[in-house]
């Protein structure tokens, strides 16, 4: 719905010589050429806390805090990578012209990729709609965009929340959301221009930025880790962390992806580095430094990523990596991955990245902050594993990689059949399909995640160069409640929105768990209800029945003693084992 700023936009047309572009092909029967984005602004979100009445952004006086968006280091111009895509806040001071509504505006766009990604939010509600991409062989596809509403949508889904709204009347302690939302593209073809979805109605769809976000080429993903939560850490200033990671598959060059997702402030890198583990925090010999767009270090915005440059650097395959960063800090809380069943190093005050010996390294921790991916040049591609607690590896032994996907991931290597493809472990443990854990905002103690639908963009479908997705996933929701149709229609939504990006979807059957407190008798129906729907449908590619493996022919609905772990819900080292060994690898090639 059009609200309060159309003078706005006619004055903006008036200076500029630019129609608004509804107004132009209404006047002339023909689609105006596309203008690049920011010369369709037609509308003022952002002002300043003393002058809050120059920007209107919901029609009833709202706006976003220009202090607030600094503070979160969303400074005007500020380059925004997010899920893979590089996303420029608009480039414009308080009070003045930042985003477009959508109502079929026609936006100049260049490039090759996976995806469209646009910064958005509603306002009056959520706001949704159907635009065209245009492609420069003349083809054209539709896609779906939603926008949540910008003070009520989801926590979970956010890329960043500000904790004032500014208003005439004063300004309000009360959370704005911005999102980032992702769209397919066809691989391959190159995108000339976007057609944004026509006004929605009663809610605005507010547009500040969009881009192509490129395929990984040249790269695949070797280790990754999935945010788990936002918890206190430390307290750590000018500390050195240096964190234990596994790789699947090595390469000649290396570069390291950083999360600050879930934060409400920046966080600043002063350098990193890569080794090899000897043992414990000590490197095989010195660890390289890495580099960000050409400095030693970084600051990631909140909500935001950062990728190291390429690196020259033999990774070698299955195979332990030291990554060292230097907080400057202070660091009081963080983005964690909890269950690393790993030890890793904290320093005594100073930028320790640099050294080959563990001696500054005297604090341990068994969390991953931070970091979430460390890639490989060339390669195949990856498999991606979303999971829970049993893909996380919870109950294996210890700094050992005993995880059955770092089992896959050897099994992998030591073949020729298929590609050898890098293992990626997206499981959290407690994690569900359908309902969240961690809410998605703010420091808490809970790391079970956002649900697996929620998180599924950022840690499935913008791994670097996934090729195919395994979906292993449930035994919680039903643990917790959820029905097997809430369940099913999860992993239908998954299958969906993976397929319209290409990759491959398998799925695998739920776990038994009888005999652990919330595996009860209404919990056991519901697994099976689901594990029937996978047998049985063709919503995937394949299935792994890792039911079937790990139950006790003698009493289905447990886990067969020898793979139990002791607690009837998590497989041990031997259960784990089973599970990569029961798969045919020739299921994970597209």
């Amino acid at each position: 719905m059009r609200r309060q700023l159309w003078g706005a936009t006619a004055v903006f047309a008036l200076l500029t010589g630019i129609a608004p572009v509804a107004s132009a092909e209404a006047a002339t029967g023909h689609r105006p050429p596309p203008l690049p984005l920011e010369r369709l602004f037609d509308n003022k979100a952002v002002s300043a806390d003393d002058r809050p009445a120059d920007a209107d952004f919901d029609g009833s006086g709202g706006s976003l805090s220009a202090r607030d968006l600094t503070s979160a280091g969303w400074a005007p111009g500020r380059t925004l990578a997010v899920d893979g895509a590089r996303l420029s806040w608009p480039r414009t001071e308080p009070g003045q012209l930042d985003n477009v509504r959508a109502d079929g505006q026609a936006v100049r766009m260049r490039g090759r990729g996976d995806a469209l990604s646009f910064l958005v939010a509603g306002t009056g509600g959520e706001a949704a709609g159907t635009g065209t991409v245009r492609y420069r062989d003349g083809s054209r596809g539709t896609y779906r965009l939603t926008a949540p509403d910008w003070r009520s949508g989801p926590p979970a889904t956010k890329s960043v929340a500000l904790p004032h709204i500014n208003t005439p009347g004063g300004q309000l302690a009360e959370r704005a959301r911005l999102y980032v939302v992702s769209v397919p593209l066809v691989r391959g073809r190159e995108v000339a221009s976007v057609d944004l979805p026509r006004d929605p109605g009663a809610a605005d769809l507010h547009v500040f930025a969009l881009s192509v976000r490129p395929e990984a080429r040249g790269w695949t993903g070797s280790w990754s880790a999935s945010t788990a939560g936002y918890t206190a850490v430390g307290p750590w200033t000018d500390r050195t962390v240096r964190l234990v990671v596994h790789t699947s598959t090595g390469g000649p060059r290396v570069r390291i992806r950083l999360d600050n997702t879930f934060a409400a402030a920046p966080v600043r890198i002063g350098g990193a580095t890569v080794a090899v583990q000897d043992a414990g925090a000590g490197a095989r010999s010195e660890p390289r430094r890495l580099s960000f767009r050409g400095s030693a270090g970084t600051e990631i915005p909140a909500g935001a990523q950062a990728f190291s440059d390429p690196l020259d650097f033999d990774v070698p395959a299955d195979a332990n990596l030291l990554v060292s960063f230097h907080l400057p800090g202070p660091v009081t809380s963080a983005p964690v991955h909890s269950q690393a069943i790993q030890r890793s190093y904290v320093s005594t005050p100073g930028d320790h990245a640099d050294e080959s010996s563990p001696a500054a390294y005297t604090s341990t921790i068994t969390t991953w902050p931070l970091l979430t991916g460390v890639d490989v040049g060339g390669g195949p591609g990856s498999v991606v594993l979303l999971g829970d607690s049993i893909t996380d590896g919870v109950k294996s032994t210890q700094d050992a990689n005993h995880r059955w996907p770092n089992v896959l991931a050897t099994r992998l290597l030591n073949q020729s059949d298929v590609p050898r493809y890098g293992v990626l472990n997206q499981g959290i443990s407690a994690n569900r399909i359908v309902a969240d854990r961690y809410p998605g905002d703010g420091v808490s103690t809970d790391t079970g995640g956002v649900s697996a639908l929620h998180r599924l963009d950022r840690d499935v479908l913008a791994q670097t160069s996934a090729r195919t997705v395994v979906v292993f996933e449930g035994v919680n929701d039903v643990r917790w409640g959820a029905s097997a149709g809430q369940v099913i229609a999860g992993l239908r939504e998954i299958a969906d929105r993976s397929r319209a990006r290409g990759l491959r979807v398998v799925a695998a059957t739920i776990a038994p768990c009888e005999g652990e407190s919330l595996c009860t008798a209404a919990a056991e129906a519901q697994r099976q209800a689901v594990n029937a729907y996978i047998r049985d449908n063709d919503d995937y590619d394949a299935v792994l029945d890792f039911d079937a493996v790990l139950r006790d022919p003698a009493h289905p609905a447990r886990i067969l003693p020898a793979y139990d772990s002791g607690d009837h819900l998590h497989p041990g080292d031997a259960g784990l084992a089973a599970l990569a060994d029961s798969v045919d690898l020739r299921l994970l090639a597209p």
